[in-house]
């Protein structure tokens, strides 16, 4: 498919620069829940079997892009559960920085009040951003561990988790990849643990993701969380429980969303067809317009404008005085985006198309002139 068609799949109102929140749905996952749900509704004689069929489906799809076995993959209904059963599951410190998106940070603290063998190391960062240079300076022996994201939710900063991989050498990679999967050709391969959700850049909606486990997590990582899905039972165990999987299948609690599933599987069959390196470009051009428009008005920008260095978040920020100005500027021209921290962040996509930079126009213009009245 080529990348124009791809972006005509998604209809989303102009205006929209929040794909870091919430990606609207498009085509292919619209059709795929209307599917199901007609299979749902009517309940058809020997059709639900074939509702089990989605979780190799979804597998194969997530291996696709990651380069992981499929044997390796396990679905997940959000980031949050695959964060969660790889912090409870890991022995030893871990690193990672305070400044992560919470569902790393809770993982890992409540894991360590929980079990008591997971020992936190809060970094120290390059101003938000996880680095080589940073994080070999604070590794110790007692580190098994590292823990980060892919892009940084606040800075947009696409990390290097190749160049992390190196410095950490044979110590468990952690990586939260949900802002950045589906539109940054990482090397996934790299990491120990992959974890992502499907309702932001994959456009899958919510209650759809996958943890993604090397050999090497297989062998270290305890499957706390392991329920009578877990199992290497072909069959659900009855009367008895069982050991968990020697596999990544022990990373599952209960029986899946099959919806879910297809939608998350529909999305990343999608972006397969095209291909993430056309879809990345075309979100560096749109990110890049982004960053123009910023300088135009001199607004500045505080996340990375080297193109291997960010994805598809641009993080804008205005003196103190004058971010309830932005703020109001951009919701009377209608443009959705995040406002956290003194700071505004416009994420977008490959469909984020003329209207929405005209909107985008016109709210720096409104902002522009009521600060220089």
């Amino acid at each position: 498919m080529h990348i124009d068609d791809f972006a005509a799949r998604f209809t989303e109102e102009p205006g929209y620069l929040d794909f870091a929140r919430l990606g609207p749905i498009g085509a292919a996952v619209i059709e795929e829940q209307n599917a199901q749900s007609e299979l749902l509704s009517r309940g058809r004689f020997g059709t639900l079997a074939s509702l089990d069929d989605e979780d190799v489906r979804l597998r194969e799809a997530v291996a696709a892009l990651t380069g992981f076995a499929a044997d390796h993959i396990v679905f997940q209904p959000n980031t949050s559960q695959g964060l969660m059963h790889a912090m409870f599951g890991v022995t030893g410190g871990v690193a990672l920085s305070m400044g992560e998106f919470p569902s790393v940070t809770f993982a890992a603290a409540r894991a360590a009040e929980s079990l008591g063998v997971l020992s936190p190391l809060w970094l120290e960062t390059d101003h938000g951003r996880v680095t080589p240079g940073n994080l070999r300076d604070q590794l110790t022996p007692a580190i098994t561990a590292v823990a980060v994201s892919l892009v940084d939710y606040r800075t947009g900063y696409l990390a290097d988790i190749d160049g992390i991989r190196q410095v950490i050498g044979d110590r468990l990679l952690i990586v939260d990849a949900i802002q950045g999967f589906g539109v940054t050709d990482a090397p996934y391969s790299v990491a120990d643990v992959v974890v992502a959700g499907g309702q932001k850049w994959v456009r899958s909606g919510w209650g759809s993701g996958f943890l993604a486990l090397s050999d090497r997590a297989l062998e270290q990582l305890t499957p706390v969380f392991s329920g009578f899905t877990g199992t290497d039972s072909e069959s659900q165990p009855m009367d008895e429980v069982l050991e968990p999987s020697a596999g990544a299948r022990a990373f599952s609690v209960s029986n899946p969303d099959r919806v879910a599933q297809a939608r998350f599987a529909a999305a990343l069959e999608e972006i397969s067809s095209v291909g993430v390196a056309p879809i990345r470009d075309r979100i560096i051009e749109k990110t890049t317009r982004v960053i123009d428009l910023a300088d135009e008005f001199g607004i500045p920008v505080s996340s990375s404008r080297a193109e291997n260095e960010r994805a598809g978040i641009v993080v804008i920020e205005p003196a103190a005085d004058q971010l309830t100005i932005l703020e109001a500027s951009l919701f009377n021209h209608g443009v959705t985006a995040t406002t956290r921290m003194g700071q505004v962040r416009l994420s977008a996509h490959v469909s984020t198309d003329e209207d929405t930079f005209d909107m985008l126009r016109a709210s720096f213009t409104s902002f522009a002139s009521a600060i220089n009245v």
